[in-house]
Parts: structure tokens; C-alpha cells; sequence
């Protein structure tokens, strides 16, 4: 049952002469079901499953591997083909539906955590043996990296439309947020089970990679039991649009037409680019570089334990009833400007101890007197990761609320930040110096919230209606318009 009503009002929240239907949610069990936090919390468990024990393999360094090289090739490749597949993934996002798209996205996973393991996929006469006890399978996960590049640009695109459009405008901030929080919560499960299986040994065991290789799996099923997202409604009685499936042709040129639309997206590719290219430097050059097993397994929890904790801080922030939208931009851009100056002056006082020649063999360990100041590092490193991915998705939500063009700033956002993660872990795969990748890692993310901040300041309303989605080309316009009457009568 719907109707339909005049929102007719004054200040920034309401819009004169917008017919808005209001639908009846459903009731019990079956409102339960589709309710759009419901929903989200699936999807958080997709992820929980597929990216978040896969980020609890990376977080090891080198893939829980003595030797770093495979697991960096392996990256590269992955990355590689992701930022070619996240750019189009939008588009067939568009056309396949979301649903489906997901379920693609997540099959990637599991191949790619069975790449550690020579399970007989190799030989039908081979024994059940990690990586790290045989070497000659490195080919096998360069190969499986790069395979799982094609897929997961179709997850999170997917998972970007997906989130974005369930919740209401008021909403973005706290439904980002406790997806974050699920879905690290996966890599922080990952990570615990490595920890406390890996205790007492130096390399990763067998059944680590097991276990987590059966949670991906299961992963791999729940797209299959979540709604349709047609028939999905808003808590405010708004129903979720949907994408449009127009033609191929037309769909490649909607990734032309967001950029001509609203070029302030070019102004979030540096912070775009950093969200992943960090990882390279905190995990193998870092976690992997100074300590064993056990003090890397223990490194690699806290790490995805504070992202929780980060995600929902800054969530909080940006969803508060303190101050406009707009405010609230602001205050969340400089809580990360503080915290990224904070953790790399610090990660810079211990980077400068060692380069890839002095790295002790003899590892730190969770015994040893400097362990906490170091422990400190990751935990802080991990706020920062998951307040940078929020602060992401809360900028592209805040951009736009139709669904096609949300689906494609999210294969924007994927793109630029895989093609930043296969240039940080390529060039950590050709051994560049510790220092070198460092310093590379710190102007970018430096870069990123440069840029930003004039995005946030001409894009950032206090609420997104059809005719500020416009507002940059007329801005645009405006100054070629006023320039070639500058050089007109200049001349």
C-alpha cells in the first residue's frame, strides 16, 4: 500500500513541489528480514567471510609466508586486474543487479585462500601441503591473486550500491560504520584463530589456511539467501530504487558522463588511491619485516580489532545531531588529518632503525621490552585504516543519492584504490627500499586529504538534492565562460 504526500516546508531538509510515495513496511518476522539494517548486516557478513579472512591472511605479512616475494607478486597481480574490473564493474552491476553481482564477487575468495594450499589442485598426486612447504606452487597464487582481482571489483561494487541505497540520507555515517565494524570483525575471527593455532610455531600452519579457506566458503552461500533489493523499503517509507538496465553502449558512457556531470569525484582519487596503498608498507614492511609468528599473528589481531573501534568513532562523528552535515564534513576530515600525521610520524621513527639489508634474523617477539611501543603502531594504524574507508564512503554517499550513480563512483572508488595497491605492492615485490615506499606512503595520504578538502568544501551540502548534483558543471561552466572573457579582452 502506498501513498503519496507534498513535502512542502522551508530550511534545508525539505524540497517544494516533490511528490515522495510512502510504503508500508512489512510486518514480523517478515519486516525483520527486509529491514534495511538486516540486509546491511548480511552484507557485513559477506564481507566478514570473504574480504575480512582474506584481509586476516594479508594482515600476517607476505600471506603468513617466511618469504614475502610470492605474496607481493601475488597482490600486484590482484591488484592489477582489480582496478580494471572495479572501473566496469558499476556498469555491470547496472545490468546484472546487485544480487548477483555480489554472488560473482565472492568466488574469487575461496579460490584465493586455497592457492595456499597445493589441496590436490595441482596434481591428484600431490598431499595436502602449505605454501610454505613447498615453494613451487608461488605460480599458483600469482595465478589465483590475479583471478580473485576479477571478482572482487564486482563485490564491492556491489556492496558500495548495496549499502549506500538501503539507508536514508540521515543514516550513511552509522550504516557504514557497522558494516565496517562486521566486516572487520571477520579479519579480527581470521586473525584470532591464526594467533592461537600459531602459537608456538614459526610458520603458518597447515590448518589455519583450512580454516579460513571453510569460513570463505560459507561466505560464498549468503548472497544467495538476502532479499531482492527490489522489494526492499527504507525505514522511512521510501522505496530503494533499483538501477536502470539501459544498454551496454549507454552504460560505458554513464562512467564518461558522472566524471563530465561532477568532476569534483577527481578531487577524491588521491584519497582514493590511498586507502589500500598503505597496507604494503604496515604489513610486509612493517608487521612482516621486524617480528615472528606469533608477535606478527598477534600484530595482525589488534590491528582489525581497532578498525572496529575506528569505524564506529567516526561514524558517530559524521552522523551526530551536533552540527549541519556540512560541519560534520569538516570535523571528520580533520580528526583524519590528525590521527595520519600522528601515525606516520611515529611509524617514521622506527622506519628510519632499519632498511631491507639490517632487518635482524632473529624477529621481535611479544616478550620482548620494545614489543608494546610497537603493538601501539599497528592498533593506531588500524584506527586510521577504517576511519579513511569510512570517510570514502561517506563522501561518495554524500555526492549523490541515486542508486546508477552511486554504483559507479564505487567503481571509481575501487578502481583508483586497487590501481594504488598494485603500484605499493609491485614495487615492494622489486624490493625498493623500506624508507623509499615509506615516503611515498605519507605524501600520498598527504595528497589525499589536500585534495579533498575542496571537494568537501564545494560538494558537501547539508542535504543532496537532484540540482546540487549539477552544481559543478555549472560552476564549471561559469569559470571557462568567465576565463575566455579574461583572455578575450585581454587581447
Amino acid at each position: 500500500m502506498s501513498s503519496s504526500f507534498e513535502e512542502k516546508g522551508s530550511g534545508s531538509n525539505s524540497q517544494d513541489h516533490d511528490s515522495v510515495s510512502v510504503y508500508e513496511r512489512p510486518k514480523g518476522l517478515r519486516g525483520v528480514y527486509y529491514h534495511p539494517m538486516t540486509q546491511t548486516i548480511m552484507l557485513g557478513f559477506v564481507c566478514f567471510l570473504c574480504p575480512g579472512m582474506f584481509n586476516a591472511l594479508t594482515g600476517l605479512g607476505g600471506g603468513g609466508q617466511v618469504n614475502a616475494t610470492t605474496s607481493a607478486n601475488a597482490n600486484s597481480a590482484l591488484y592489477a586486474t582489480y582496478a580494471v574490473s572495479a572501473f566496469f564493474s558499476g556498469t555491470v552491476c547496472n545490468k546484472i543487479g546487485a544480487k548477483l553481482t555480489l554472488l560473482f564477487g565472492t568466488m574469487g575468495y575461496a579460490l584465493y585462500v586455497s592457492s595456499y594450499l597445493q589441496a590436490g589442485l595441482l596434481s591428484p598426486y600431490m598431499s595436502l601441503r602449505a605454501i610454505n612447504l613447498h615453494p613451487g606452487a608461488s605460480w599458483f597464487v600469482v595465478t589465483s591473486g590475479a583471478l580473485l582481482g576479477v571478482t572482487a571489483g564486482f563485490l564491492w561494487t556491489a556492496e558500495g550500491s548495496l549499502m549506500l541505497s538501503y539507508c536514508t540520507e540521515a543514516q550513511k555515517g552509522i550504516y557504514i560504520s557497522i558494516f565496517w565494524a562486521i566486516f572487520n570483525l571477520g579479519a579480527v575471527v581470521g586473525a584470532s584463530v591464526s594467533f592461537g593455532q600459531n602459537f608456538n610455531s614459526t610458520v603458518i600452519g597447515t590448518g589455519t589456511y583450512v580454516g579460513i579457506l571453510v569460513l570463505t566458503l560459507v561466505g560464498v552461500t549468503i548472497p544467495m539467501l538476502m532479499a531482492d533489493p527490489d522489494k526492499m523499503i527504507r525505514t522511512d517509507g521510501t522505496r530503494v530504487v533499483m538501477p536502470r538496465h539501459p544498454s551496454w553502449k549507454s552504460e560505458f558512457y554513464a562512467l564518461w558522463v558522472a566524471i563530465f556531470t561532477d568532476p569534483t569525484i577527481l578531487l577524491l582519487f588521491p584519497l582514493f588511491c590511498a586507502s589500500a596503498y598503505f597496507y604494503t608498507w604496515q604489513f610486509n614492511d612493517y608487521n612482516a619485516a621486524l617480528f615472528n609468528i606469533r608477535a606478527r599473528s598477534l600484530n595482525n589481531f589488534v590491528h582489525w580489532l581497532s578498525q572496529i573501534f575506528g569505524s564506529v568513532m567516526l561514524g558517530l562523528v559524521l552522523d551526530s545531531k551536533w552540527s549541519r552535515r556540512r560541519g560534520r564534513a569538516f570535523a571528520g576530515w580533520s580528526i583524519l588529518l590528525v590521527i595520519t600525521f600522528v601515525v606516520h610520524i611515529w611509524a617514521y621513527y622506527y622506519q628510519r632503525t632499519y632498511t631491507r639489508a639490517s632487518v635482524p634474523v632473529q624477529k621481535m617477539d611479544i616478550y620482548d621490552p620494545q614489543y608494546p611501543a610497537h603493538v601501539w603502531l599497528m592498533i593506531f594504524y588500524g584506527l586510521l585504516d577504517a576511519m579513511w574507508h569510512v570517510m570514502c564512503f561517506w563522501l561518495i554517499g554524500a555526492m549523490s543519492n541515486d542508486t546508477n550513480k552511486l554504483a559507479i563512483y564505487s567503481g571509481f572508488f575501487h578502481s583508483i584504490q586497487a590501481a594504488g595497491s598494485a603500484v605499493g605492492w609491485r614495487l615492494d615485490g622489486l624490493k625498493l627500499p623500506y624508507m623509499t615506499i615509506f615516503i611515498s606512503t605519507w605524501c600520498l595520504v598527504g595528497a589525499g586529504l589536500l585534495f579533498s578538502f575542496p571537494m568537501i568544501y564545494l560538494r558537501v551540502k547539508d542535504t543532496t538534492v537532484i540540482e546540487d548534483e549539477g552544481l559543478c558543471v555549472s560552476l564549471l561552466i561559469s569559470c571557462v565562460y568567465t576565463l575566455l572573457l579574461s583572455l578575450f579582452f585581454h587581447i
